[in-house]
């Protein structure tokens, strides 16, 4: 690689892995390996590889596969973050992303993550904080008019779920009867045939559904 007479930003990935506990999404934080502020909970990120990364997506793959051994995860670009004083070692920019991960999956990957309520963070280094906000508030923008809340929950869910999932997104609760109209209405899922599960509230076994398309996107608050 070329030299340059300029001096380099430091460049990296953060990464704001979300999931759902308790009708409440928490955000995955693992201790930083190295100062500054060694030890403290931050956000899942790192270094660009200029030589290994082919673009910002692939540094986030890797990052993920290294740190928490996830993959195939839907993951949203967010912003950049970038200034002169959000890294007290240089001149630094964040590509920051969002991901979404469903419980279960989280669970088996046998990673020690400190999970924390995504709107109570506490105090973390450099930026992260601002950075959750700015996920939180994309996710409950583009989750009433999208599918992507979905994507916390397995491929195979109940319409209870679903809706659970949604208000767990949204943060506000929702008409049952509205929202199995609207979701029948928008046509978005499909009925998985020969399988059902049987739950406690339900006096039969209910009926499950996945998703006909991975990400769908409409033109009314669900």
């Amino acid at each position: 690689m070329a030299e340059t007479e300029f001096p380099r930003p430091i460049v990296t990935v953060d990464i704001v892995l979300l999931t759902p506990r308790e009708e409440r999404l928490h955000v995955a934080l693992l201790p930083r390996a190295a100062e500054p502020f060694a030890d403290m909970p931050a956000l899942i990120g790192g270094y660009v590889h200029v030589e290994e990364d082919a673009n910002a997506e692939s540094a986030v793959m890797r990052i993920l596969k290294a740190k928490t051994g996830l993959s195939g995860i839907f993951f949203e670009q967010l912003q950049t973050f970038a200034s002169m004083n959000r890294d007290p070692r240089d001149w630094s920019v964040s590509i920051a992303y969002f991901a979404l991960v469903p419980r279960d999956l989280l669970d088996n990957a046998g990673v020690a993550l400190d999970l924390r309520p995504a709107d109570a963070v506490g105090e973390l280094p450099f930026d992260h904080a601002d950075i959750i906000r700015a996920a939180l508030e994309r996710l409950r923008g583009k989750g009433a008019y999208s599918t992507i809340p979905a994507r916390l929950l397995p491929e195979v869910f109940t319409m209870s779920e679903l809706q659970a999932i949604y208000e767990t997104v949204m943060g506000e609760r929702l008409d049952q009867s509205a929202f199995r109209r609207k979701i029948n209405d928008l046509n978005l899922l499909e009925e998985v045939e020969g399988e059902k599960r049987q739950t406690e509230r339900a006096r039969r076994p209910t009926t499950l559904y996945r998703l006909k398309s991975p990400l769908a996107v409409f033109d009314r608050r669900i």
